[in-house]
């Protein structure tokens, strides 16, 4: 069976990681590059705030290539499609003809991923795709896999869950209304260890940073957790 070239959208955190696994199994798919939005003002990723020393050493320990789309720190819906737009079409013509994400519900955000990528006849994979997150997080945590919360909305969870390793505690700490995966943005993780990991990632906790973020007229206030590569 011929394997279809894929790259894998890579957020650096557990969703990620897992349907990586999951993918990695599966016989039609061919796995060659994973793909990071990072922030090439801060130098981080996108959304986790994890510096890009860490994803290059993550990247590694995984043991297949890295790549970037460095955005600037606060793009316009026009330029950022633009940077996507010219980053696919390099992706297309080094003949990848597939990309997967870690989405698991958000009908919104896979319609709005399905529709940009239609035009370069690159077909959109989910291997999460509706399953129960109560599950999935289990079937992580019982895989072996490790995570830090690196990232919290603080709307919805306490200070005290930022910087946490994702295990059976975490979870049954999870207040009543977050998801367990944190698939509504409640949380994100940096991933370190598992089955689809050559080594473990070592890095130590640094400084734990409040942030709010402008969305309309509202504002958004999130807790970021350093992680400082060893």
């Amino acid at each position: 069976m011929t394997k279809n070239k894929t790259y894998f959208n890579w957020s650096s955190g557990k969703d990620s990681a897992l349907a990586l696994h999951y993918l990695l199994k599966d016989n039609s798919y061919h796995v060659t590059c994973l793909l990071t939005s990072i922030n090439k003002h801060f130098d981080r990723v996108s959304m986790h705030g994890l510096k890009r020393e860490l994803l290059e050493k993550q990247v590694e320990a995984i043991g297949i290539n890295g790549d970037l789309i460095e955005l600037p720190a606060h793009p316009s819906n026009e330029e950022y499609e633009k940077i996507m737009k010219n980053k696919v079409n390099q992706l297309k013509e080094a003949g990848f003809l597939n990309t997967a994400f870690g989405d698991i519900y958000l009908e919104d955000l896979r319609a709005y991923r399905e529709q940009q990528l239609a035009p370069f006849g690159i077909t959109s994979v989910f291997p999460l795709w509706k399953r129960d997150t109560k599950t999935l997080i289990q079937e992580f945590i019982d895989l072996g896999f490790k995570a830090i919360t690196v990232s919290i909305n603080a709307e919805v969870l306490d200070k005290s869950f930022l910087g946490r390793e994702i295990d059976q505690d975490f979870i049954n700490e999870l207040p009543d209304g977050v998801d367990p995966c944190g698939e509504n943005g409640e949380y994100h993780t940096f991933c370190f260890d598992g089955p689809i990991f050559k080594y473990p990632v070592k890095f130590e906790k640094g400084a734990k940073v409040y942030r709010e973020y402008e969305h309309g007229n509202a504002k958004n206030g999130f807790w970021f957790c350093d992680l400082i590569p060893q």
